[in-house]
């Protein structure tokens, strides 16, 4: 399988990313990606040939096979990292649509195409949703098709058409756990970044609106500290400020005494 678009994908995401959303791109190439095409891919290449049972019933070993892997744990893996990795186009789309409608008009709509803000921010928020839902749903996967994060060595059968209960053998049993809880940790690293870009974003914005709704506290703070040292600098003098009253009842300053 070519993983050349994947990469491709991720590359373009990280121009438009926060700093934490960088670091997910760097967990989700190194750690997973490289990982998978490496290593993982080669563990299960013949997870089926070297899947044994001690019956010779014919079909009795692809049924209990089928029986214990619904779905084989490396092609599970490579649907997970395509579906978390989907949501970014979104963003990468919204960046195009902006460049385009730039163009279109011949002018300059935004401060900068990728910004984070307004509309992209939205769609940036709901990648970020999907990509912890994603991330969540294959976790419970993995934990019910496989009956939890273990691959025994040992597994015993008893579906038709085997005669009895037989027992079946998994190859490489323990190398193929290491990866699996590889998986489940990385999958959680990125369940935690997603979750604090998702927070940082949120906080960040919502300071930033409260204080476009509310700049007359903030403006009328400062000018007070500084009219204070003013105020302080001028002498008091009651002989200029004594009101005089006219006819016309109006409030005048009279001139300084001599």
């Amino acid at each position: 399988m070519s993983w050349g678009f994947l990469r491709d994908l991720l590359s373009g995401v990280n121009k438009y990313s926060t700093g934490i959303g960088r670091i997910w791109v760097a967990v989700v190439f190194i750690f997973r990606l490289l990982v998978y095409i490496v290593a993982a891919e080669n563990i299960w290449k013949h997870e089926h040939d070297d899947f044994e049972c001690n019956a010779k019933q014919p079909g009795c070993e692809n049924v209990c096979f089928d029986h214990f892997f619904p779905i084989s744990h490396i092609r599970l893996w490579a649907l997970q990292l395509i579906m978390v990795s989907t949501p970014s186009l979104l963003v990468v789309f919204h960046v195009a649509y902006r460049e385009n409608r730039e163009k279109h008009h011949s002018q300059k709509l935004y401060k900068s195409p990728g910004k984070i803000d307004g509309g992209l921010l939205c769609t940036y928020l709901i990648s970020l949703t999907l990509k912890t839902g994603f991330e969540v749903v294959f976790l419970v996967l993995f934990y019910k098709l496989y009956d939890g994060f273990e691959v025994p060595p040992l597994v015993k059968c008893d579906v038709r058409p085997c005669p009895n209960t037989v027992d079946c053998y998994i190859s490489k049993p323990t190398e193929k756990m290491i990866f699996l809880r590889f998986l489940v940790a990385t999958s959680c690293l990125c369940i935690v970044l997603n979750l604090s870009e998702l927070s940082y974003l949120l906080l960040k914005y919502s300071i930033k609106c409260y204080l476009k709704r509310h700049p007359q506290k903030h403006a009328g703070s400062k000018s007070d500290c500084h009219d204070r040292p003013a105020a302080a600098a001028q002498p008091h003098n009651s002989s200029l400020s004594l009101p005089l009253h006219t006819e016309e009842g109006r409030c005048e300053r009279s001139s300084p005494l001599t």
